[in-house]
């Protein structure tokens, strides 16, 4: 357990998305002492005014914030107080341009430094059962396992280079836009042919193909319930960050390119804030 004497072992939490603020709360649960900040204001206990009183009061900064942008303003306002004593772990889902950078302002300041993205979504969070994907040095890990271990039931370190992290974390994710992709249009092949959806359920649970990934979506998608557990609109920019990854390697991608366009499509239709699973919805009937 950290004390609450002095900022030393205190946690600081930037971002109270669907993971940051199950996160903050795991922490809380677990006595310890935890700062919070995100950009919309949130009745959350220990709620501070920026991401600079943030890093006034804790030396453990975890950051949950959405996309480069954010992630590049959040690095700005913390660089002027940041120091030796600072560790600073970013989970965002980013590019690994942006996440290089992020560390290398960290670490010019003298803070230690974490690429910590991590897989698992809403219930993952709250049942602490995420899996920390880690990028930094030993030394930094290992200061920080404790405080990761709260919310995770994994934590695997992928070497020391800041962005390696991140790849995989891409590279994962849009396996798992692909297959929710191949899940839709597999569900509306088994409806537009009078089979009962629910058959198609029952058929993929023995079949080799089978996933956790399906068997939590494809209810969902047969029900209708579209309740955010990974948001379309942020499924969709991390697509778009595998695209850039390959296009920076002359990789065709195919599968990735139709997948974003379904997504796109969806996002058109304004379902950004529903869960990804939610391109089901692109074969509904005009």
């Amino acid at each position: 357990m950290f004390g609450s004497n002095g900022k030393s072992n205190n946690v600081g939490i930037i971002g109270l998305g669907i993971i940051g603020s199950r996160v903050a709360e795991r922490l809380r649960k677990a006595k310890h002492q935890v700062f919070v900040w995100n950009r919309t204001v949130k009745p959350e206990p220990n709620f501070l005014a920026s991401p600079r009183e943030i890093a006034e009061v804790a030396n453990f900064i975890q950051i949950f914030v959405r996309d480069d942008d954010a992630l590049k303003s959040i690095m700005a306002e913390l660089a002027p107080v940041l120091d030796v004593q600072h560790t600073v772990l970013v989970h965002s889902t980013v590019s690994p341009d942006a996440m290089k950078a992020a560390a290398a302002i960290a670490i010019k300041e003298g803070a230690g430094f974490l690429d910590a993205p991590f897989t698992g979504s809403k219930m993952a969070a709250e049942n602490g059962e995420l899996v920390y994907y880690i990028g930094g040095e030993d030394i930094v890990l290992e200061k920080c396992r404790k405080i990761l271990e709260v919310s995770s039931k994994k934590i695997l370190h992928f070497g020391t280079n800041p962005g390696d992290a991140t790849v995989l974390k891409i590279a994962t994710n849009l396996i798992s836009a692909s297959v929710v992709e191949a899940l839709a249009e597999a569900l509306a092949i088994t409806k537009a042919h009078g089979v009962s959806p629910e058959q198609l359920l029952e058929a993929l649970i023995p079949n080799a193909n089978c996933s956790p990934v399906i068997t939590m979506k494809l209810p969902a998608m047969i029900s209708g319930n579209f309740d955010p557990h990974f948001s379309l609109a942020n499924m969709l920019k991390d697509a778009r960050y595998a695209q850039d990854l390959a296009r920076d390697k002359s990789l065709r991608t195919p599968v990735l390119d139709a997948t974003a366009l379904a997504m796109s499509q969806a996002s058109k239709n304004g379902h950004d804030q529903l869960d990804f699973s939610v391109v089901a919805k692109n074969f509904d009937s005009p």
